[in-house]
């Protein structure tokens, strides 16, 4: 990594020093600060002022040991290796800040929401189940949390406003449920110097009649894979076998956000709407007025098993089978993701930016230049044939601080200290250069990434344009976000491996939705909040309805459009 994280030592010493309950100690904070603060939002002065905040606000606390748990990617590791040992040494507060996959933090959290056994203080978990905090009410609402137990270890300085997803963490009630700590786009990555090629070039526009750039639609990539799938690029001094797409699609948990995570409404299967469509988002779940899931199947107006969502599904395995590696069918998102790094992928369509600290540190030197600038770029999405105008065009995680009300109220507060302190305007720019996640205005303008941009590939463009608004994570329609994600990889897995086709495979998917949906209904544990179901009617209604779903297209073939990304990175500026 570029940007290596400073020593702790003066930190860990003030730790041993004290013993296992370390003192709140402003000494400690002046050297934090002088050993891991180069580049903040405040001026040092700010920060002291900042720094001794948080040692009065924690003095009640002090001498608690308080868990928090995150799942595993470089910010969450800066925030336990740097951030939690300085915290407990400033305040005196015992942090332990567990990294865990993603999916065992959402089991812990529905242990936790289940049994009502306070397992940690605070939880790092995706705003996508902001729908499942919203209906259960088992999360504190941060926004009477603020005003009422948690006022006085607020910070006067969290500076809501400076935010970035707020929009992503609040209910349709407008209250908010959770904080991000962490935010990454899924993006469109290529090789820019395959593409811009002047043999390349020529060849793309002799064969396909349009010029190679950054593809619009699907049309377009796909014309772009076949191009680059099998290309002799050896007059670049590339020898290895090169491949027009990267993907997975091992039957693994990690298939399901694959698609939830906005493959759907890439395709053009939801509605229109920001951040989510409304009232049918991207996982195929209508909702009525008072959102309340009404339905998953097209015979009830949801768009789960929709030409559209089958015309997403057949392309996923289309290009997976005839322009990606041949192991990817057999990869997890982890085992693929550090394949295009290697050096022979021209493009990728579904790539979270928070695989750019990987793109630009050790490992990577097959996609660097001599001077370590990237050969690579990252761009929007494109988007697919039933797509329209004021549709999001990809997704947005946000990992984000949630405080359950099964935590004692002392350890929530305790915890709520730690939470801003990862997140606070003194240590975020750093926080950002070691992760590239990022959660505020004042860090994304900061002039240290004005200076770092060029190495990043287009990720501080994209941040900085209007166009980020187009990606979001799932919305407020999902009910249950743990029950209803595993459907998704064990449905969509079936369609991967060919034991079943697309229609078939979310057919079933759409019908087990609404097994759970129904579920949740008779049990009535989300009250007035949870799911009515729609009564089944002939699908051919709801689709000469507007809106989603849609009817078949005669044709998905669209007129392939692309455009140059010198001029696409101009006309965010």
């Amino acid at each position: 990594m570029n940007f290596p994280f400073k020593s702790t030592t003066a930190i860990a010493l003030a730790i041993a020093v004290s013993g296992t309950t370390a003192q709140a100690d402003m000494a400690a904070a002046i050297d934090f600060l002088d050993n891991n603060i180069e580049r903040s939002a405040l001026s040092r002065a700010d920060q002291e002022a900042e720094m001794q905040w948080y040692i009065d606000a924690a003095a009640p606390y002090a001498g608690m040991d308080i868990r928090v748990v995150s799942e595993t990617i470089a910010t969450h590791e800066y925030e336990a290796n740097v951030l939690a040992p300085a915290f407990t040494a400033i305040t005196g507060i015992n942090i332990t800040h567990d990294l865990i996959g993603e999916g065992d933090v959402v089991e812990k959290l529905q242990t936790q929401m289940q049994s009502g056994q306070n397992i940690y203080d605070a939880y790092v978990n995706d705003s996508d189940l902001i729908g499942t905090h919203w209906r259960y009410q088992q999360a504190r609402n941060l926004t009477d949390w603020m005003a009422g137990d948690g006022a006085s270890v607020t910070s006067p300085t969290l500076n809501l406003d400076d935010f970035i997803g707020l929009d992503f963490t609040t209910g349709p009630d407008g209250k908010l449920y959770q904080m991000p700590t962490q935010q990454f786009a899924n993006l469109y990555w290529f090789r820019y110097d395959m593409f811009t090629d002047e043999k390349n070039m020529a060849d793309f526009a002799a064969e396909y009649g349009y010029d190679l750039g950054v593809p619009v639609n699907w049309s377009a990539y796909e014309d772009i894979a076949a191009f680059f799938t099998g290309r002799d690029l050896s007059h670049m001094g590339i020898d290895t076998d090169v491949y027009g797409h990267m993907d997975y699609g091992k039957k693994d948990p990690s298939l399901g956000w694959r698609f939830t995570d906005a493959w759907m409404s890439m395709a053009g299967m939801g509605d229109k709407g920001e951040p989510n469509g409304l009232p049918v988002d991207e996982w195929g779940v209508r909702v009525n007025d008072q959102s309340q899931p009404v339905g998953s199947c097209v015979a009830r107006g949801g768009a789960t098993n929709s030409p559209a969502a089958v015309y997403a599904i057949e392309s996923y395995v289309n290009w997976l089978t005839n322009y990606a590696p041949p192991a990817a069918a057999g990869m997890t998102f982890s085992e693929s993701g550090p394949i295009p790094a290697q050096g022979s992928i021209a493009q990728q369509m579904f790539w979270y930016t928070a695989f750019t600290a990987d793109m630009v540190g050790e490992g990577a030197a097959a996609v660097l230049d001599d001077d370590g600038m990237p050969l690579w770029r990252m761009a929007p999405s494109p988007h697919g044939a039933y797509w329209e105008d004021g549709m999001k065009v990809g997704y947005q995680d946000a990992g984000s601080w949630t405080l359950m009300e099964s935590t004692p109220l002392d350890r929530a507060q305790a915890a709520w200290l730690y939470a801003q302190f990862v997140t606070s305007m003194t240590v975020d720019v750093e926080k950002s250069h070691a992760g590239l996640t990022f959660i505020r205005e004042s860090t994304i303008d900061h002039e240290s990434f004005t200076e770092r941009a060029p190495r990043l590939g287009g990720l501080i463009e994209f941040y900085r344009s209007p166009a980020r608004v187009q990606w979001s994570p799932t919305g407020t329609n999902i009910p249950d976000y743990p029950k209803l994600a595993q459907l998704w990889w064990q449905n969509i897995g079936d369609a991967s491996s060919g034991a079943k086709s697309a229609q078939e495979a979310l057919d079933s998917l759409c019908a087990e939705q609404e097994r759970v949906l129904e579920r949740l209904e008779r049990a009535g544990v989300q009250g007035e909040l949870g799911p009515v179901m729609n009564e089944e009617m002939d699908p051919e209604y709801w689709l000469s309805q507007p809106g989603s779903p849609k009817a078949a297209l005669e044709s998905t073939d669209e007129e392939p459009i692309t455009v140059s990304y010198d001029e696409l990175i101009q006309s965010w500026q």
